[in-house]
């Protein structure tokens, strides 16, 4: 038999309001019915708390429910915790203590952290350390078989809460909040996490514990940062919730996914932590026992070929790899051909497909020698992001959608092959069915990605895999572990049937003429520079100017303003568009 859920609420900071906060819960249970027990994190006690405390103090007054709460975040409230290992305050109110885990009857692991992130050392009795953290989590990670908490109890913000989720506000996440906190979140996978301090109410999308396809499917962890007690604004302090502890939940209902899932906001966190953690324990704690002494080095990193160094050399950045051979897509490579150049960043730059499913199917290229997105730095990374919302926006004012893809198998260098289809041909469903399709037909295991992971976390770099990506954000992905057709994106049914006959036509005329190519080109690059301008320069950089050219005969007018305007300009592949072409080249 299912164990009945707990009914929780959870408290911002109180700061000495009782009757606020303890008429409001009366309330509450007077018209939804008895709640187990009322969670308070931030400041209980503020600075004019004496009168509301002393009825309760002295027992003239109950609180309504059983009451739970944090520690001190000042030295002002420090004197109504007289314990530090916890204590009961007053009838049915208690303070958890400065850090734990409290265990309830009905099995709900509730893990508490007192106090603010301490600037300076030794940590003030209203302030946690690194020490504390560690502690605590190993308190809990050493437990055989653990799998989260239930309920995770903060003070302060978790530093980089925001990242891959919705807006916070007026709260700038990457500066608001500890580390030490997003550490600890990290590491006891919590299904709720409650804060306060900030006065604002926040409720982030929840985000996973896993990494998808590379590690077993976890529960998910909620966020929710609550407001002080009775704030002018009107904003959220009092949040209610259904819970059914982990230990008693079935494995199969914890581990299920909403659809608003976003990434793990500490990823990069947890992987910076290794790199901190010994010398943090050497400065905490030089004799400890239980601690190598790392005084000696400290500081020092050992050098890759064993031998110790007597000088230290400035870190570099790193460069992009070299290719071992030819390469036909490195820009600075005398290989590549410039003529299909549309546009040119900092980092990448825009080309047409030589041999095109359409005479605007285009390439996004790195400037550098990557051989797939998962190696691509994170400031290439970004370019790659800024040119695909570009081409989005380019192929929508256009009447079209786009379809990416990318193999990453028997090709040295990154291509992103863009094709835009006509929006009242297909639907981005029926593009993603016919992928799925022609998988199966192939027996090609096409896996959907979920909306908000990147591909960095779902292949390591060197893994052979077939990616494609629908303007909708939707992402489908299989790992290559044998041989892969490598026209597999190029021969999707639906795709070249959205593709008028004429465009497909136009591939095997434009691989012959490198004129008709280059004219292409010379449009397109028109195109994109009048797209820049028209938005302000929102689009990635374009590419070096070309000579002006002779304008056309008045029989013949140009395409950047004919009527049909810039798709006039890209049709100007199809064979009607050589002979136009070439009458403007003999003038």
């Amino acid at each position: 038999m299912a164990a009945a859920p707990l009914r929780v609420l959870a408290c911002g900071d109180v700061e000495g309001r009782l009757e606020a906060i303890f008429g409001r819960v009366r309330a509450i249970q007077a018209k939804s019915g008895r709640f187990d027990m009322l969670l308070c994190v931030g400041n209980f006690f503020g600075s004019t708390s004496e009168a509301e405390w002393a009825d309760y103090r002295t027992g003239a007054k109950k609180a309504p429910i059983p009451t739970y709460v944090l520690g001190a975040n000042n030295q002002d409230t420090l004197s109504y915790f007289p314990d530090v290992s916890g204590c009961e305050l007053a009838e049915n109110i208690t303070y958890l203590g400065r850090r734990g885990v409290y265990s309830g009857c009905s099995g709900l692991q509730i893990a508490y952290l007192s106090g603010t992130e301490a600037q300076e050392q030794p940590a003030p009795a209203h302030s946690f350390s690194a020490k504390d953290v560690a502690e605590l989590k190993t308190s809990l990670l050493s437990t055989p078989n653990f799998r989260g908490v239930d309920i995770l109890l903060t003070s302060p913000w978790p530093r980089d809460v925001g990242t891959f989720a919705n807006s916070a506000g007026e709260i700038d996440t990457k500066k608001c909040g500890s580390k030490l906190v997003s550490d600890l979140a990290a590491s006891l996978k919590p299904r709720y996490h409650f804060a306060a301090l900030e006065k604002a109410y926040y409720e982030r999308l929840p985000y996973r514990n896993h990494m998808v396809l590379q590690e077993t499917p976890q529960h998910v962890t909620r966020f929710i940062a609550l407001a002080d007690v009775g704030n002018a604004s009107k904003k959220k302090y009092l949040y209610a919730f259904s819970i059914v502890p982990l230990s008693s939940m079935d494995p199969t209902e914890l581990v299920k996914q909403p659809q608003d899932v976003t990434e793990n906001p500490y990823r990069k966190l947890r992987k910076e932590a290794p790199k901190s953690k010994a010398p943090l324990c050497a400065e905490e704690e030089p004799a400890c026992q239980f601690f190598f002494d790392l005084n000696k080095h400290q500081g020092k990193k050992r050098p890759s070929d064993g031998k110790e160094r007597g000088d230290s050399q400035p870190k570099q950045a790193k460069k992009p790899p070299q290719p071992t051979g030819p390469c036909w897509f490195c820009l600075a490579s005398p290989e590549v051909e410039k003529h299909l150049v549309v546009s040119i960043g900092t980092h990448c730059y825009l080309a047409l497909a030589k041999g095109g499913l359409s005479p605007d199917h285009v390439l996004i290229l790195p400037i550098g020698h990557y051989q797939s997105v998962v190696d691509l730095s994170s400031e290439v990374l970004e370019e790659v992001t800024k040119y695909k919302a570009a081409l989005k926006e380019f192929f929508r004012s256009k009447g079209k959608r786009y379809v990416l893809f990318e193999r990453n198998y028997r090709s040295q260098h990154l291509q992103l092959q863009v094709v835009p289809v006509p929006l009242d041909l297909c639907t981005s469903e029926d593009i993603k069915e016919a992928f799925i399709a022609q998988a199966q037909e192939q027996q090609i295991e096409l896996l959907e990605i979920p909306e908000h992971s990147d591909i960095a976390q779902v292949a390591q770099p060197g893994t052979p895999y077939f990616y494609v990506e629908l303007d909708t954000g939707e992402k489908l992905f299989h790992r290559i572990r044998g041989r892969f057709p490598l026209q597999f994106g190029r021969c999707v049914p639906r795709l070249p049937a959205a593709l008028p006959c004429a465009r497909r036509r136009a591939r095997a005329a434009a691989v012959t003429s490198r004129r008709c190519v280059a004219g292409r080109c010379w449009r397109a690059r028109r195109c994109w520079r009048s797209r820049s301008a028209r938005t302000g320069g929102s689009a990635p950089p374009s590419g070096p100017r070309r000579r002006r050219r002779p304008a056309p005969s008045a029989a013949s007018s140009s395409p950047s303003t004919s009527p049909s305007g810039t798709e006039a300009a890209l049709r100007a592949a199809a064979p009607g568009g050589r002979g136009r072409r070439r009458a403007v080249t003999r003038q």
